[in-house]
């Protein structure tokens, strides 16, 4: 019959057939594909150029790597009798010498610092309190339990010519884990928790003051460059951690009308 579909086994047979050539072809081409030359192996100029433009962060990255890889196997280590090299300490070398000679200086700063110590602190909880967001106040755990177990796991010798004082946080002079600095740390959280609630203004701000609170860090010495630098890549992580368990819990969490709601509410 005219335009009626055949189903003799002839042609069920030839269509499987068929069927099966075209999988073996295209078996062949993602093999071709995947089992040729690397791709930046047949770049010419044009490529490489479209690469630095396009792609300029791991171009970037990748001679970081070349740069830093050279600097590392020539330069010279610090004898175990002597005192860290820290950059940090070498660019804040007028600052320590100024808080040195004026203690009443160095307290005040101190006073300012543990007041917005306060701040962040205040405001991470409030989030969790007031405003029934959990993210920050979580993160704030999960950052303050890796610090105590990092802290706990190498306990690095305090600065020499470290500048305490009494109104500094924690007050009263007491001992601190020197890695990481959950001073900075605590900042980044609370800063991008505004940031999410588009409090830009406030954002700004405590960006800015955690600059001049570490730069004060390492002026007293109380804090090592690489325990600031981490520090703010601890606040990063630990909110990106925190939101990952959030969105976890909050999928896990029927409401009775059906619907998904956050936890801790």
């Amino acid at each position: 019959m005219n335009g009626a579909v055949s189903f003799s086994p002839q042609a069920s047979a030839q269509k499987q057939q068929d069927l099966i050539m075209s999988s073996s072809s295209s078996s062949s081409k993602k093999l071709h594909v995947y089992g040729g030359k690397a791709s930046f192996m047949t770049w010419r100029l044009h490529d490489v150029l479209y690469a630095a433009k396009h792609h300029w962060i791991p171009c970037v990255f990748a001679m970081s790597f070349l740069f830093f890889g050279s600097v590392e196997f020539t330069l010279g280590m610090v004898p175990s009798s002597s005192p860290p090299f820290d950059i940090g300490f070498v660019t804040t070398r007028s600052l320590h010498l100024l808080l040195a000679s004026k203690p009443k200086l160095n307290t005040f700063l101190a006073g300012l610092n543990t007041v917005f110590v306060g701040m962040h602190i205040t405001y991470i909880l409030w989030t969790w309190l007031a405003e029934g967001r959990p993210r920050a106040t979580i993160s704030a755990l999960f950052m303050s339990t890796c610090r105590g177990i990092l802290g706990c796991s190498t306990q690095l010798p305090l600065p020499q010519g470290f500048l305490g004082s009494g109104a500094d946080f924690p007050v009263g002079n007491v001992s601190f884990f020197l890695f990481f600095s959950g001073h900075v740390a605590g900042c980044v959280i609370a800063s991008l928790d505004m940031r999410r609630m588009q409090r830009w203004e406030m954002a700004w701000t405590f960006d800015a003051l955690n600059v001049l609170q570490a730069l004060r860090l390492l002026g007293t010495r109380g804090h090592y460059t690489i325990d600031l630098a981490v520090g703010v890549g601890a606040g990063f992580l630990f909110d990106s951690l925190a939101g990952k368990y959030e969105e976890s819990k909050r999928s896990k969490a029927p409401t009775p009308n059906g619907t998904k709601e956050a936890f801790f509410l």
